[in-house]
């Protein structure tokens, strides 16, 4: 097989796992989940069809307004042209704006130094509740209010807000870029509009022996870093690819931290050596592992503080890699959505809608109307995988993201791994799908993050 044709063959996969993918951060307890997985999982997939469809437009001006602020003094929109403006419709009898408030303050605390101001637009009617909830929650921003219900202040007319919470992001200029309902959503544009930059980094592309032939990997170490370093190594999920955004965004986050990154092609994927319909989820451990030994091969490697990250099947194979080399030898491992279903899939007899007989599967199964062919061993390694039972041998420090809008891989099998790894973090993302299309960057600050603090316990 060609380079160029395995190339296809990934981003076609690619396509096909955004196709068949159907919204706050929250760090659980075993208390109360229920409920709010099941409040998550009846939301819309986009709530802004629904909600947000007569708030202002974007390109439009946004309508300039005077009201009092919360200590009595005139507040006039216009005040502030010249700068990034974050209108927040909310209130404090408001249980879904409540639970937004930390987001809304994380969005404060990281934008607000680079010139981005944040305005509370309150529909409290009692002064006193207003000004309680402001101290409750630190709330720091300027806070303006009608004190007047909901339906009758004028502001509400003027936005077209029918619901709250409801954010509007204006430019230097007045005009409205983006009006949602949906807190992610702002993240993602002020995200963007204020991009962090590229870490400065030595990129380096190199070959190591995987279980199918030669690997393609890229070795990124922090520039100015020296001695032995910490590193993590970065693996993508079915059909994916190093060069994958998440991938690419996860090593540059790393460095940042001052964390060297391996990110790899596993066997039979972009430019890796190898077939597509010869990868099994055991040949790709064995890829993981040789990654490993290359790492803690090299010179510049600190072997005692190597980290894992894992997205989708990428996060089944480093669970399962952590359990077999054990906390000695892997300092963290961060998990993104792992694909444990793939082997209730096996069993099932259906994978990504290609069904076959899972007690006796064919030598090929063809995927994406057999432009893409899955290996019969595939099903038949898969079919008696052992999973979680291969992961719980791993004891060191792991988190666990998961978006419960994931429609390929339900959040559930991210919950397992949080249950048999007492003392994890279980970060979970109402709403948000297996690609985290919602807010990338936040998966990826959780996920890095994570490993940042613990890799440097060793």
């Amino acid at each position: 097989m060609t380079r160029n044709k395995k190339r296809m063959i990934t981003q076609g996969l690619c396509a096909l796992l955004l196709l068949l993918s159907p919204l706050s951060s929250v760090r659980t307890s075993a208390q109360g989940q229920d409920q709010r997985h099941n409040a998550a999982m009846m939301m819309p997939q986009d709530f802004d069809s629904k909600y947000a469809t007569d708030l202002v437009k974007a390109g439009t001006e946004a309508p300039d307004f005077k009201m009092k602020t919360v200590d009595g003094k005139t507040f006039k929109l216009s005040k502030l042209r010249g700068k990034y403006v974050v209108l927040d419709f909310w209130a404090s009898w408001c249980p879904d704006c409540r639970r937004d408030i930390p987001e809304m303050l994380r969005m404060y605390d990281h934008f607000h130094g680079k010139g981005v101001e944040f305005v509370g637009v309150s529909f409290d009617t009692d002064a006193q509740n207003w000004k309680k909830a402001l101290l409750k929650y630190g709330i720091r921003w300027t806070q303006v209010s009608e004190l007047v219900k909901f339906h009758d202040a004028q502001i509400s007319k003027t936005y077209g807000v029918k619901w709250i919470p409801s954010m509007v992001l204006i430019d230097p200029q007045g005009k409205v870029v983006l009006s949602t309902v949906l807190w992610p959503k702002l993240e993602r544009t002020l995200t963007e509009l204020f991009p962090e930059g590229k870490a400065k980094a030595i990129d380096e592309k190199v070959a190591i022996e995987g279980s199918k032939g030669k690997l393609s990997a890229i070795v990124s170490r922090p520039e100015g870093v020296t001695g032995r370093m910490p590193v993590t190594i970065l693996m993508h999920g079915f059909g994916g690819n190093k060069n994958a955004q998440l991938m690419t965004l996860l090593s540059d986050s790393l460095l940042r931290h001052g964390i060297a990154t391996v990110r790899f092609d596993f066997n039979g994927h972009g430019e890796s050596e190898g077939k597509f319909e010869e990868m099994t989820v055991p040949n790709e451990i064995e890829d993981a592992k040789k990654v490993y030994a290359y790492v803690c091969s090299q010179p510049w490697a600190d072997s005692t503080r190597v980290a894992l990250i894992g997205h989708s099947q990428g996060g089944v194979v480093a669970s399962m890699t952590a359990g077999e080399l054990g906390e000695k030898r892997v300092a963290a491992v961060a998990l993104m959505a792992p694909a444990a279903v793939l082997r209730d899939d096996a069993i099932r007899g259906n994978t990504f809608g290609s069904v076959y007989d899972p007690l006796d599967p064919p030598a090929v199964i063809p995927m994406m109307g057999g432009h893409v062919k899955l290996g019969g061993n595939y099903v038949r390694t898969a079919f008696r995988l052992p999973i979680y039972e291969t992961a719980a041998k791993y004891h060191g420090p792991a988190c666990i993201v998961h978006g419960t809008g994931d429609r390929i891989v339900p959040y559930t099998y991210g919950e397992r791994f949080h249950n048999i790894w007492k003392g994890s973090e279980y970060d979970e993302l109402p709403g948000f799908d297996h690609g985290f299309g919602q807010d990338l960057y936040r998966a990826v600050e959780l996920a890095c993050n994570y490993v940042a603090k613990n890799i440097n316990r060793k």
